[in-house]
């Protein structure tokens, strides 16, 4: 299986810039994976696709202001920081760039909030200690990080954090949950449809496609998740009466599929699931989630789940019938 085999063309203006209001009016394409059916409509339609005692699990966590421009301690050059991932109380993964990173280098966020560079990897993140705990000050010191293929600049922050955003600690947003609203999760609860919380925070994969052809041969970044005990019973409770258990996001899907490695038990730690087709599903039957980058490792999740000649298909009609794609883009439901 080769990464160049997840490749396909968008034109450059379905690249949502801006997310559309309200949030459930964006559209939603339905997939059904027995008849291969193709169906349209829009987000605020979905209560009416599922069936009562559906369970659907969304990640709950929330996006830290993990951008950060700083100077170099000694020179004054310029410095982009991008933190990943939390390692322990003034440890972070980041991203950096600068000009001529070294281990021993030192960034100066603050007079008094010092970085230094202790680790570097092939693969370009950088370990940073600071002298003392930045979260405190992340929310008058960073912004909120878009991705790059945004060029917009976003007029409300919270535009790009779910309405149910929670537990800080991702470098991104868990994007198909942006089309929730109040209302929607009402409607939902009235046709008793169960709407559970997870957390899985987003780190660097977001930001990097896949890079080798071999897509086997890619090692997936860690990222760190919980799932409680009274979640994980939920979750044991509908596999056992044979009620559908929907991945609200790809993230989602990692955290469900991790903890039925672990005979759905509740789950605090790393992960490090890397999903392609070729793999069996345990938990999830259903996905709801966003039209993801090329070559990307969550477009060969979806692939994964509903078959790659199925989501070639679901792509093309989605680009011919003009869907806004990527992080503030429509939506797909897999079922």
């Amino acid at each position: 299986m080769k990464t160049s085999d997840f490749d396909y063309y968008l034109p450059p203006e379905l690249i949502a810039q801006t997310p559309i209001e309200p949030r459930d009016a964006a559209r939603l394409l339905q997939l059904d994976r027995s008849s291969s059916d193709i169906a349209h409509g829009h987000f605020y339609d979905l209560p009416d696709l599922l069936r009562p005692g559906d369970l659907l699990v969304a990640n709950e966590s929330r996006v830290i202001p993990a951008r950060i421009f700083a100077r170099k301690a000694g020179t004054g050059g310029a410095v982009e920081m991008l933190l990943l991932r939390r390692i322990d109380e003034v440890t972070w993964q980041a991203l950096l760039r600068a000009h001529r990173v070294h281990v021993g280098m030192q960034i100066e966020l603050q007079p008094d909030l010092i970085a230094e560079v202790i680790e570097m990897s092939p693969g370009g993140e950088r370990v940073l200690r600071f002298n003392q705990p930045i979260e405190p000050r992340l929310p008058t010191l960073g912004v909120t990080p878009l991705p790059p293929y945004i060029h917009v600049p976003l007029t409300d922050p919270e535009r790009y954090q779910t309405i149910y955003s929670h537990t800080p600690g991702s470098a991104a947003a868990p994007t198909a949950g942006l089309h929730f609203t109040p209302r929607l999760i009402d409607r939902l609860r009235e046709r008793d449809i169960r709407m559970i919380y997870v957390t899985l925070h987003v780190g660097l994969d977001t930001f990097k496609p896949v890079e080798t052809e071999d897509v086997e041969a890619h090692r997936i970044h860690t990222e760190y998740m919980e799932v409680t005990e009274v979640v994980a019973e939920q979750i044991r409770t509908a596999k056992q009466e044979g009620r559908r258990v929907i991945a609200v996001g790809t993230t989602s899907v990692r955290v469900l599929e991790t903890v039925g490695k672990h005979g759905l038990q509740a789950y605090l730690g790393d992960t490090n699931l890397f999903i392609y087709p070729g793999f069996k599903f345990h938990v999830v039957d259903g996905l709801i989630t966003n039209f993801h980058l090329p070559k990307s490792s969550l477009l060969m999740l979806v692939s994964a789940f509903a078959g790659k000649e199925k989501i070639d298909r679901v792509y093309a009609e989605a680009i011919a019938q003009q869907y806004r794609f990527f992080s503030f883009g429509d939506a797909m439901v897999i079922l």
